[in-house]
Protein backbone atom coordinates (compact mmCIF):
# COMPACT_ATOMS: atom_id res chain seq x y z
CA UNK A 1 0.00 0.00 0.00
CA UNK A 2 1.57 3.59 -1.10
CA UNK A 3 1.16 6.44 1.28
CA UNK A 4 0.85 9.55 0.15
CA UNK A 5 1.68 13.06 1.41
CA UNK A 6 -1.07 15.44 2.33
CA UNK A 7 0.56 17.59 -0.95
CA UNK A 8 0.67 14.36 -3.36
CA UNK A 9 -3.17 13.73 -2.35
CA UNK A 10 -4.31 17.00 -3.03
CA UNK A 11 -2.74 17.04 -6.37
CA UNK A 12 -4.35 14.09 -7.54
CA UNK A 13 -7.82 14.93 -5.66
CA UNK A 14 -7.72 18.68 -7.58
CA UNK A 15 -8.32 19.96 -4.49
CA UNK A 16 -5.86 23.00 -2.61
CA UNK A 17 -3.69 21.57 0.51
CA UNK A 18 -5.67 23.61 2.89
CA UNK A 19 -8.62 21.99 2.01
CA UNK A 20 -7.28 18.58 2.56
CA UNK A 21 -6.09 19.38 5.73
CA UNK A 22 -9.56 20.56 6.61
CA UNK A 23 -11.36 17.56 5.64
CA UNK A 24 -8.97 15.61 7.35
CA UNK A 25 -9.11 17.92 10.56
CA UNK A 26 -13.05 17.23 9.88
CA UNK A 27 -12.51 13.52 9.94
CA UNK A 28 -13.68 12.70 6.21
CA UNK A 29 -10.53 11.56 4.94
CA UNK A 30 -8.66 8.48 7.30
CA UNK A 31 -5.11 9.10 7.34
CA UNK A 32 -2.03 7.50 9.15
CA UNK A 33 -0.27 9.83 11.54
CA UNK A 34 3.89 9.37 11.26
CA UNK A 35 5.59 9.13 14.17
CA UNK A 36 6.35 12.80 13.63
CA UNK A 37 3.07 14.18 13.27
CA UNK A 38 2.62 14.41 9.51
CA UNK A 39 -0.35 12.96 8.04
CA UNK A 40 -0.16 10.04 5.31
CA UNK A 41 -2.78 9.03 2.97
CA UNK A 42 -3.35 5.75 1.41
CA UNK A 43 -3.79 5.13 -2.20
CA UNK A 44 -7.23 3.24 -1.65
CA UNK A 45 -8.28 6.29 0.40
CA UNK A 46 -7.44 9.00 -2.41
CA UNK A 47 -9.60 6.30 -4.63
CA UNK A 48 -12.62 6.17 -2.51
CA UNK A 49 -12.52 9.99 -2.26
CA UNK A 50 -12.23 9.87 -6.14
CA UNK A 51 -15.28 7.23 -6.49
CA UNK A 52 -18.87 8.40 -8.11
CA UNK A 53 -20.74 9.40 -4.97
CA UNK A 54 -22.96 5.90 -4.98
CA UNK A 55 -20.15 3.79 -4.84
CA UNK A 56 -20.29 2.23 -7.93
CA UNK A 57 -17.75 1.48 -10.64
CA UNK A 58 -17.07 3.25 -13.72
CA UNK A 59 -19.36 0.88 -15.43
CA UNK A 60 -21.92 0.82 -13.25
CA UNK A 61 -21.96 5.05 -13.46
CA UNK A 62 -22.29 5.03 -17.30
CA UNK A 63 -25.46 3.23 -17.12
CA UNK A 64 -26.92 5.77 -15.71
CA UNK A 65 -28.68 8.02 -18.03
CA UNK A 66 -27.03 11.98 -17.76
CA UNK A 67 -24.01 11.19 -15.39
CA UNK A 68 -20.75 12.41 -16.94
CA UNK A 69 -18.02 9.71 -16.38
CA UNK A 70 -15.23 11.84 -17.42
CA UNK A 71 -14.39 15.12 -19.20
CA UNK A 72 -11.97 17.07 -21.55
CA UNK A 73 -11.87 20.14 -19.39
CA UNK A 74 -8.68 20.68 -17.86
CA UNK A 75 -9.14 23.61 -15.61
CA UNK A 76 -11.34 22.18 -12.77
CA UNK A 77 -11.38 23.64 -9.36
CA UNK A 78 -13.12 21.53 -6.74
CA UNK A 79 -14.95 23.33 -3.76
CA UNK A 80 -18.02 24.26 -1.90
CA UNK A 81 -21.18 25.93 -2.49
CA UNK A 82 -20.97 29.43 -0.29
CA UNK A 83 -24.52 30.53 -1.86
CA UNK A 84 -26.99 29.98 -4.10
CA UNK A 85 -28.71 33.12 -5.35
CA UNK A 86 -31.79 32.02 -7.73
CA UNK A 87 -33.72 35.38 -9.54
CA UNK A 88 -36.42 34.71 -12.63
CA UNK A 89 -34.06 32.72 -15.24
CA UNK A 90 -30.95 32.98 -14.11
CA UNK A 91 -28.88 31.65 -10.70
CA UNK A 92 -25.69 32.99 -9.54
CA UNK A 93 -23.47 30.45 -7.41
CA UNK A 94 -20.69 31.27 -5.36
CA UNK A 95 -18.07 28.42 -4.71
CA UNK A 96 -15.32 28.46 -2.01
CA UNK A 97 -12.08 27.31 -3.61
CA UNK A 98 -9.67 27.15 -0.45
CA UNK A 99 -9.67 30.54 0.57
CA UNK A 100 -10.59 32.25 -2.22
CA UNK A 101 -14.32 32.63 -4.41
CA UNK A 102 -15.67 31.90 -7.83
CA UNK A 103 -19.02 33.09 -9.03
CA UNK A 104 -20.70 31.59 -12.22
CA UNK A 105 -23.56 32.56 -13.39
CA UNK A 106 -26.20 29.95 -14.70
CA UNK A 107 -29.59 28.98 -15.62
CA UNK A 108 -32.29 28.71 -12.74
CA UNK A 109 -32.47 24.74 -14.25
CA UNK A 110 -29.02 24.03 -14.19
CA UNK A 111 -29.25 24.63 -10.34
CA UNK A 112 -32.20 22.77 -9.91
CA UNK A 113 -31.14 20.09 -11.85
CA UNK A 114 -27.66 19.49 -9.84
CA UNK A 115 -29.68 20.37 -6.49
CA UNK A 116 -26.90 22.77 -5.67
CA UNK A 117 -27.72 24.12 -1.73
CA UNK A 118 -24.81 25.48 0.45
CA UNK A 119 -22.31 23.53 1.67
CA UNK A 120 -22.34 20.88 -0.98
CA UNK A 121 -19.26 20.18 -2.80
CA UNK A 122 -18.69 21.15 -6.39
CA UNK A 123 -16.52 21.18 -9.41
CA UNK A 124 -16.06 24.45 -11.58
CA UNK A 125 -14.89 23.58 -14.87
CA UNK A 126 -13.21 26.58 -16.95
CA UNK A 127 -13.64 26.72 -20.48
CA UNK A 128 -12.03 30.16 -21.81
CA UNK A 129 -10.27 30.90 -25.24
CA UNK A 130 -8.53 33.97 -23.12
CA UNK A 131 -7.30 34.06 -19.61
CA UNK A 132 -6.01 37.01 -17.60
CA UNK A 133 -2.69 37.73 -15.26
CA UNK A 134 -2.17 40.02 -12.40
CA UNK A 135 -0.46 41.30 -9.91
CA UNK A 136 -1.11 42.83 -7.33
CA UNK A 137 0.74 46.75 -6.38
CA UNK A 138 3.62 46.82 -4.20
CA UNK A 139 3.69 47.95 -0.50
CA UNK A 140 4.62 51.29 0.11
CA UNK A 141 7.31 49.35 2.20
CA UNK A 142 8.11 46.94 -0.57
CA UNK A 143 7.79 49.82 -3.29
CA UNK A 144 11.01 50.69 -5.55
CA UNK A 145 12.24 54.34 -5.00
CA UNK A 146 11.46 56.18 -7.85
CA UNK A 147 14.70 56.95 -10.22
CA UNK A 148 15.87 60.05 -10.83
CA UNK A 149 16.36 61.16 -14.26
CA UNK A 150 20.54 61.14 -15.26
CA UNK A 151 21.80 64.22 -16.09
CA UNK A 152 22.60 65.07 -19.36
CA UNK A 153 26.00 65.08 -20.74
CA UNK A 154 27.08 68.00 -23.09
CA UNK A 155 29.00 67.88 -26.00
Amino acid sequence: MTLLTVRQAAARLGVGYSTLKHWIYEGRVRTRVTSGGHHRIADSEVDRLLAPAGGGARAAAAERTGLIVSISGRNQLRGYVDEVRVEGLLAQVRLRIGDQTLTAVITRDAVEELKLRRGDEALAIVKSTEVMIAREADTPLHAAAPRKAAPRRRR
